[in-house]
């Protein structure tokens, strides 16, 4: 597999060297040389297969032989180990949940999967791996977990302060061994400001050796192909073809993950992208002009992203074809208003408890089905979290009917070790060097 940055075509590199240094200095993005289309026969009977057979089969394709069969088969099956079932609410309406991996979040695919491919290709006495990461919610957590105790690795997650749930937090800074966690006084943007920053200095990338786990990392994005590909085998199981994903959306590695899902030959009818009031991309496909601006916090926290990194790699993909991207994707935004009143109306109307990001998605698919009375598409809206992440968000009534795993039990029962910094770059940098 070959790739080069979406800020230089001409640049080649292999996968190894895009997932350990994860952001080409140039700033852009890694990108696949080429998306390779999956095999017709193999769309039209993936309802035979299960989520690791399906996985298998979509990341051979892109790795090439990046990885030999037998270990990638062995990085799935001990990754992936866990469901993601689409649930039929209604006849038309499915919600997709991906909260059933061990941090109650769907970047559990994306970590466990970067984690193990790091471990494969790392070898003994190596520099330690110092991975960087900036989390606005979940993907701290489910980084946390899928890194720790990993042989020659070192994590360091930066949130912002007040800004993420008491149980996102608990995730990132109770695990100690080779999870460090940086409260920054600031918000999401200025935590992925600061890691740029750090993959962008040369100096800094000669004494240590960096890379992300976030989702501009390109081991993130492929593992979240996985269950577009599985949902759809599990909607051909109950006979329906046409399908409408309305993905909750922050800094669009969702959905761009979705989006080369459909460039492999997923047949994907509509793309939503569902936000919050941070809506930098639903402006852009509404007015032509890109115009990223500083986030603002909501309930919805893990989309509180103003400059979504991950567009980059979707007008890559559709850099000859935006005007099929205008047509594949909606978009729509809503306010914390609208997303309590969302939460309240799809508990009354199913008795499902859905997290904010969560019911956003719901609105937007129920906002498209509105407007497109005569689709006979089945609508999956991605659920993202599970519902015990967010307990304040929820009235009281909802609140008291939340089933709270034993797990979050026991992380109240840690002590909480974070380090407090500004979002000051260089107190970054000197706080890197002398810790480790």
């Amino acid at each position: 597999m070959n790739l080069y940055s979406t800020n230089n075509k001409d640049l080649r590199i292999d996968f190894p060297t895009a997932v350990f240094n994860s952001m080409p200095l140039d700033k852009g993005l890694y990108m696949p040389l080429e998306v390779p289309k999956l095999d017709p026969e193999f769309i039209s009977r993936i309802a035979e297969y299960s989520m690791p057979e399906i996985a298998f089969r979509v990341a051979s394709a892109l790795l090439k032989d990046a990885i030999p069969e037998a270990d990638l088969k062995a990085i799935i099956d001990e990754a992936i180990n866990f469901d993601a079932p689409v649930v039929p609410l209604s006849e038309d309406a499915f919600v997709l949940e991906l909260f059933h991996g061990p941090s109650l979040a769907f970047k559990d695919f994306g970590a466990r999967f970067m984690s193990r491919v790091m471990g494969y290709f790392l070898k003994d006495n190596e520099q330690i791996l110092d991975v960087l990461v900036a989390t606005s919610g979940d993907t701290g957590g489910a980084v946390a977990l899928g890194f720790l105790a990993v042989p020659n690795t070192r994590v360091t997650i930066l949130y912002p302060k007040g800004k993420v749930s008491e149980i996102q937090e608990l995730q990132l800074c109770t695990n100690g061994h080779n999870i460090h966690a940086v409260e920054v006084d600031g918000t999401f943007d200025d935590c992925q400001a600061l890691v740029k920053q750090a993959f962008a200095d040369e100096e800094l990338n000669k004494k240590l050796r960096l890379t992300s786990a976030n989702s501009i990392n390109i081991s993130r994005l492929i593992p979240q192909t996985f269950y577009y590909f599985n949902a759809y085998a599990q909607l051909l199981r109950k006979g329906r073809r046409k399908v409408v994903f309305s993905v909750p959306s922050g800094n669009f590695g969702n959905i761009a993950a979705g989006l080369l899902a459909y460039k492999m030959g997923l047949p994907v009818h509509q793309f939503i992208a569902a936000t919050n009031v941070n809506d930098t991309v639903p402006r852009f496909l509404s007015t032509g002009v890109y115009e990223a601006r500083p986030s603002v916090q909501t309930y919805a926290n893990a989309m509180d992203v103003g400059a979504p990194s991950n567009w980059v790699r979707i007008m890559d993909l559709f850099q000859q074809d935006l005007d099929v991207l205008k047509s594949l994707v909606r978009s729509a935004s809503y306010n914390d208003a609208q997303t309590l009143q969302g939460m309240k109306d799809i508990y009354a109307k199913y008795d499902y408890l859905a997290c904010p990001h969560t019911a956003i998605a719901w609105l937007a698919l129920e906002d498209y089905k509105k407007e497109n009375p005569e689709a006979d598409a089945a609508g999956v809206f991605l659920s993202t979290a599970h519902a015990c992440k967010f307990p304040d968000v929820f009235p009281e009534d909802m609140k008291q009917q939340i089933a709270i795993p034993a797990e979050v039990g026991a992380l109240r029962a840690k002590k909480k070790l974070a380090e407090k910094m500004n979002a000051d770059y260089e107190a970054f940098r000197a706080y890197l060097i002398t810790s480790y």
